[in-house]
């Protein structure tokens, strides 16, 4: 008996490290990884807790009509869980589970674990249906005044003395007035809607169709750890912080995914083409060159420059001749109103715009939300 658990260990061990490959994009929809339609159960004793970004993972031996076998359940990102009121002790080495949920799309013995309960207790540990998010996490107060800067611009930061950030309402990009119906990583309910989500050319048109029939598991934000670019910052479940630079005429913006890249906005005067930014057509930017100036009390930004690296949400695609306009409107303390402008017309038939809202999480900072933590 001894050996054979020594021969199961080894076999554990040897999936996990020829699962690496997947877990390299193992931040992604859950339907790019696991078929909706293939729920299964499966009770064993978990031998292994890989609590890490980007996916919390538990591994479990299942005894299957006498025989041992491994098999692999993968969670949400430990900040969710620990919204959920999860931690690393929640479920120990040793103890039986019971895991419910969707089977790995390739077959693997992998599910994504929608319930996990205790062996012999009748409430769950944990279930998806009751996942609270970022956004769900902030509380409903009464609207207070938009803080202000001594010259009367609004505040897109947290005041002296605060602390915070935004968090977006949606996750998702279509043109406004559009109704689809999709998931919140932008996988559409049904790919003949997909004409609908923007005015692509015929061209793009294909190339989204063929991103969202492979559920976009070939997102590089995923695949490659990139940075989730460009407008996306702004639809990023994990938030996004302003800092304002007054003096050096300049505004931080940090994801509060993607490893906590930043970029700068710059609101000194100077042009997209201007010298000042030292580059050329060949040097583009996952979030291209950023100015901006305030229009009242509306911060428009222009944005150019953008590689093609990365991929709009929903598998979008974009060319390098982008350009964006964002539009942030703070219309009180807790609201952030953005327009989006894409005018692309290497991709696009005519220019086109999107609109959401982000609200203020106050007293914190974006989590530390690294795509890949011990997974390279």
């Amino acid at each position: 008996m001894l050996l054979r658990q020594r021969l199961l260990l080894q076999c554990l061990l040897g999936i996990c490290a020829s699962l690496t490959g997947t877990l390299v994009w193992a931040h992604h929809g859950v339907t790019a990884k696991f078929d909706p339609a293939r729920q299964q159960h499966v009770q064993g004793t978990v031998i292994r807790i890989d609590w890490a970004n980007p996916h919390v993972h538990l591994f479990l031996r299942v005894n299957d009509a006498g025989v041992e076998l491994p098999w692999y359940i993968e969670l949400e990102s430990p900040q969710l869980l620990e919204l959920n009121g999860w931690n690393e002790q929640s479920v120990s080495v040793g103890e039986a589970v019971e895991v419910t949920g969707p089977r790995a799309r390739d077959g693997s013995r992998q599910l994504w674990g929608e319930s996990i309960k205790q062996v012999g207790k009748r409430d769950a540990l944990l279930t998806t249906t009751r996942y609270p998010t970022l956004l769900s996490s902030i509380r409903d107060t009464p609207a207070q005044p938009t803080p202000r800067w001594p010259d009367h611009t609004p505040m897109l930061s947290a005041p002296a003395g605060h602390s915070g950030y935004w968090v977006p309402t949606r996750t998702t990009l279509y043109e406004d007035g559009v109704s689809v119906a999709m998931a919140a990583n932008g996988q559409l309910n049904n790919i003949a809607d997909a004409a609908k989500v923007a005015p692509l050319q015929p061209w793009a048109l294909a190339l989204y169709q063929f991103r969202q029939r492979n559920f976009l598991r070939s997102d590089p934000t995923f695949l490659l750890c990139r940075p989730p670019s460009g407008p996306r910052n702004f639809l990023n479940p994990y938030g996004i912080q302003l800092l304002e630079d007054k003096p050096l005429q300049r505004v931080f913006v940090i994801a509060g995914d993607g490893n906590n890249d930043w970029y700068l906005i710059y609101t000194d005067g100077r042009a997209l083409d201007s010298e000042a930014y030292q580059l050329d057509a060949g040097n583009l930017l996952y979030n291209g060159r950023n100015t901006a100036h305030w229009d009242g009390d509306t911060f428009v930004v222009e944005v150019e420059g953008y590689n093609e690296r990365f991929w709009l949400p929903g598998g979008l695609p974009h060319s390098e001749q982008m350009h964006a306009t964002e539009k942030l409107t703070r219309s009180d303390y807790n609201t952030l109103k953005l327009e989006l402008t894409i005018n692309d017309p290497a991709t696009y038939t005519r220019p086109w715009k999107s609109s959401w809202s982000l609200k203020w999480l106050e007293g914190q900072d974006p989590p530390e939300h690294y795509c890949q933590d011990n997974r390279l």
